[in-house]
């Protein structure tokens, strides 16, 4: 959603405080496409401080459905963004741009919230996910998640600097 901040700008000190419905559904980046399972609206407050100096503060709090580092199960994943952001509006609009490159939120003299809130997101990604501590993972065989149960497949992990003397053992079985 985009919010006019020439509003703000109209008066020296003016405050705009508003809700504004988040529209993303999910959280797509090149690590994949995650959903969005809950969201809050943002709470933003516009404050014009001076001089075309605009503080931006914006709060929401969203669960994502992120998988299991281990065993790819969903974990809803809970995001309390809080930011408290300096833009400077007086620059030229050339100017404005080089100085703003890494702000994408800001559009002419627009506020693209859905992105301000994705860099957000971005930013606060975890390292990693675990649906728990003890997650037993998927197996590397087969697949199976071996938190619902075991598989028959042979898990053990041999040096491979030992694999010509495991097939001379083979070899001679037959």
């Amino acid at each position: 959603m985009l919010i006019k901040l020439t509003d703000v700008l109209a008066h020296d000190n003016k405050v705009i405080q508003t809700k504004v419905a988040l529209e993303m559904e999910s959280f797509d980046s090149r690590m994949g496409s995650f959903d969005i399972v809950e969201k809050s609206d943002v709470d933003l407050t516009l404050t014009h401080t001076s001089k075309k100096n605009i503080t931006i503060e914006a709060k929401a709090d969203l669960i994502i459905a992120v998988p299991c580092d281990r065993c790819l199960e969903p974990v809803k994943t809970n995001f309390s963004i809080d930011v408290n952001k300096a833009i400077n509006m007086a620059h030229i609009e050339e100017d404005r741009v080089d100085e703003l490159e890494k702000d994408e939120y800001i559009i002419g003299y627009n506020l693209d919230v859905d992105k301000l809130i994705y860099d957000e997101i971005l930013i606060n990604w975890p390292m990693k996910v675990l649906c728990k501590e003890s997650c037993a993972g998927i197996c590397n065989k087969c697949g199976t998640n071996l938190n619902f149960g075991d598989c028959d497949c042979d898990r053990a992990v041999l040096d491979p600097r030992m694999a010509v003397i495991r097939d001379i053992f083979n070899n001679s079985k037959q």
